[in-house]
Parts: C-alpha cells; structure tokens; sequence
C-alpha cells in the first residue's frame, strides 16, 4: 500500500430513507338470513347452524345460531357467536344485530365486545342475545324469517417503505395502430372477395393468428403468391367481424361494423362469429363466443345455441344449455321454442337425462 494512501482520510457516507407503519381499522359486516326459524325451535341448548363463511381483513368468520340458546341457563333467549375460521390469532370487535323485518331500523339491544379469536379455539358470542318470547312478538321477526347483522371490526397493520421514483410508461397502443392498419389497408397484399365485398388485410398477420391462414399462405401446398381469396362459408359482415377480431384480439364493438348492413342481434352474431372461430382454428375467439351466447341464453333461444355447440363441440357451452333448458321453471318455455323441433334426438337425449338429474 503507497504511504499516501494509509494517511488519506476516509469519508463517511450518510444516507436517508424512510418508513411508515400504519393501524388501520379493517371493517366488514354479513348479514345470517334464517328462513323458517320455528321449525329451528326445538333443536335442543348447545345445538347451532353456521352462516357461511365471510372474510374481513382477510380472516375468515362464521355466524353460529343457537336457537334454543347455548346452555340450559340461556334457553329462553336465541344465542349469537362467532367463529374465527382461518389460521392465526386476532382481536376484534364484534356487533350483532337483529335486522327489523319492517325496514324500521334495528334492533334496540344489539350486542358488542371485543375478543382475541385464536384458530380452533372455541366461538365466542352472546349466550342471552334476544329473549325468544319478546323476539317472536316483534317486528325482527316476521314471516317467519330472522336475519342477523354481524360486524366484525380489526386493526391491521401496514407498512410503507419510502416509494421510489417511477418512470411513467404509456398505455399500449398496439390495438389500436393495428385496426388503423386493417382500415387504411396500408401495406396489404391479399383481398378476400366476400360475396359483394372485397376486404384487404396482411398475410403476416392473418398467418400469425390463425393456422389456416398460415397453411393457406405459407404451407406446404400453400401459395405465397395468392392475392385474392373467395370466401363463401362467410357472410360479409361475419368476415369483417372476425378481421377485426385477428388484429385485436378483443370482440368488435358494434360502432365498428357499422360499415356492413346487417340486422343481426347479439346473438346472432356470436353464433356466426363462432362458426367463424371453428372455420379458422380460433380457440379463444371461439371461448368469448361461448360465453357471450350463455349471457344471452333464454327459454326462446337455447335450443338453437344448444344444436350449434353441439356441431363445434363447444363442450362447456353445451353443458350449460343442457342444465338451463332442464331447469322445471325454464323447460316448457323451451319446448315451445322454433329450436326445439329441430334437436337432433342424441341432444334430446342428453336434456332428458339432464332433466332427470335437476328434478
């Protein structure tokens, strides 16, 4: 080591950085309906049903009802408890109360108190919640119905370290600039002649989304030379739809095909959409389909939707027409239905069984 660099001062770095630690109250209420509450009477003390679960600050609760109370000493009177029913340990606030049937407020002796809740330990709650005389002759019971109003209160805590300076990116824009490209036409080198339409595109981009475009193009008994293609599986306002559907990967917006006249309801343009999708090896086109039709399912229109996920083996689709067609309140309103006649028997078959199942 040199000499001058033993004796050379050393510089002490100071740097600064910071921290926040946060309690914050976590908030969140269920609301325990019991349908049919004296034919719960009778059960016998320490006897309850559950609520289903519900998460509050990401812990999860259960409601347990005792109807004839929880012991011998509280079997006058409805017990309210609760259950902490995810790993851990936690203090909270716990409220109930009984929901006025009436819509006139609720009830004037709720219940509250806090407790640590431990995983698998024993619930906690009111044993003397409400006296079921008075209850029975209020107006928190009506109908036969009662409805608990839980609220479960926690502190949280949160940590917060110094944020960083971020550079902001902008949004995406490739959607976009790609239909723009499909609408100038800018660099096309294939025309599709469809019916009274022609319709220009890229063979790049065609090729890279679906597989028989590439094959058409670029495959071994494919032609790199074509420029023109005749489309006649497809009706002009179903091959601009799915154009737009391969530059955007998302289903068009009506506005975009205001071009092309046609008088087709949603439905009818996710039918023929998909009959696109199965024609040019589509999947995902051919699941948004599926799923847009079974939000548009009804008695009138199942029948039709059913036979055609039937004839693209759109599996999931089927499956959910079989069991919304089976349904008793939903069934004769399909049978009168034009689709119905024209099921071929296998599918008849299928809605028998499934029928037989729901019932």
């Amino acid at each position: 080591m040199a000499p001058d660099a033993a004796k050379r001062p050393r510089v002490s770095k100071s740097e600064m950085s910071s921290s926040q630690l946060f309690f914050e109250t976590v908030q969140g209420s269920h609301e325990f309906k019991i349908n049919g509450y004296s034919l719960a009477k009778g059960m016998g003390a320490g006897e309850y049903k559950a609520s289903g679960i519900f998460t509050v600050g990401s812990y999860d609760w259960v409601i347990h009802f005792y109807p004839d109370g929880i012991d011998q000493a509280s079997n006058e009177y409805i017990s309210v408890f609760i259950e902490l029913a995810s790993p851990g340990e936690i203090k909270a606030s716990v409220e109930f109360k009984l929901v006025n049937q009436c819509g006139e407020g609720q009830f004037s002796n709720s219940a509250k108190s806090s407790h640590t809740f431990n995983a698998g330990s024993s619930a906690w709650g009111f044993n003397k919640f409400a006296n079921r005389s008075a209850l029975e002759t209020s107006n928190y019971l009506k109908d036969d119905r009662l409805s608990i109003h839980g609220t479960v209160s926690i502190v949280q805590i949160r940590f917060e370290e110094e944020k960083r300076y971020v550079i902001p990116v902008p949004q995406s824009d490739m959607i976009q600039k790609l239909k723009g490209l499909l609408k100038s036409e800018i660099g096309s080198d294939i025309t599709f002649q469809v019916a009274d339409e022609e319709f220009r595109a890229h063979k790049s981009i065609l090729a890279a989304r679906s597989p028989v475009f590439k094959a058409m193009f670029y495959g071994l008994v494919g032609n790199p030379d074509m420029d023109t293609v005749v489309v006649e599986e497809l009706d002009p306002f179903t091959f601009k739809a799915m154009l737009l559907f391969l530059y955007s990967d998302e289903l068009p917006e009506t506005h975009e095909l205001s071009d092309s006249d046609s008088p087709c309801t949603s439905t009818t343009i996710m039918r023929h959409l998909l009959t696109a999708a199965d024609r040019y090896n589509l999947p995902r086109l051919r699941q948004m389909c599926g799923a847009k039709l079974y939000e548009d399912i009804a008695a009138n229109n199942v029948a039709e939707t059913l036979a055609l996920a039937e004839l693209h083996q759109c599996l999931e689709l089927k499956t959910a027409c079989l069991k919304f067609a089976a349904k008793p309140e939903n069934l004769k309103e399909v049978m009168k239905s034009d689709g119905y006649a024209d099921l071929e028997k296998s599918l008849l078959t299928d809605l028998l069984k499934t029928s037989a199942m729901v019932d």
